[in-house]
């Protein structure tokens, strides 16, 4: 994102205002990260995401009510953060890059093995929660 911004031209914003979306964005998805985080650990289950089967517990309390990867969600907002301090519209457009790479590498990975982990319960649990908002 940060090369991106030093090759193509940025929006002529103020730096306050660029500041504080940016400062907003970024607080909001690290209390998401830090949320799922606590969530994780008051259940005893893994927050590795590399490790999808060693999940012990399904979580579909706190966060998890309203996202199935709040983590995830934590770092896109972080991204976004990061593009509007840069204040460059082609570095906002490549955190479209993130969701389809995590969707595809890390997401569905980890859907398939909490599907055959939990079966039923996680299937309702998709049909109610959202994957990302």
């Amino acid at each position: 994102m940060w090369l991106v911004s030093a090759l193509t031209p940025p929006l002529d914003i103020p730096a306050w205002p660029r500041l504080a979306g940016m400062l907003a964005l970024l607080s909001t998805g690290l209390g998401l990260v830090i949320m799922a985080r606590v969530d994780l650990a008051r259940a005893g289950t893994t927050f590795n995401p590399t490790a999808p089967d060693r999940t012990s517990n399904l979580v579909t309390s706190g966060v998890y009510r309203f996202t199935r990867n709040p983590m995830y969600l934590g770092m896109l907002l972080a991204l976004f953060a990061l593009a509007v301090w840069l204040s460059n519209p082609y570095s906002l457009a490549l955190t479209a890059l993130f969701v389809v790479y995590v969707n595809r590498f890390q997401i569905e990975p980890e859907e398939r093995v909490l599907r055959v982990r939990f079966g039923p319960t996680y299937d309702a649990y998709v049909a109610e929660v959202r994957r990302w908002i």
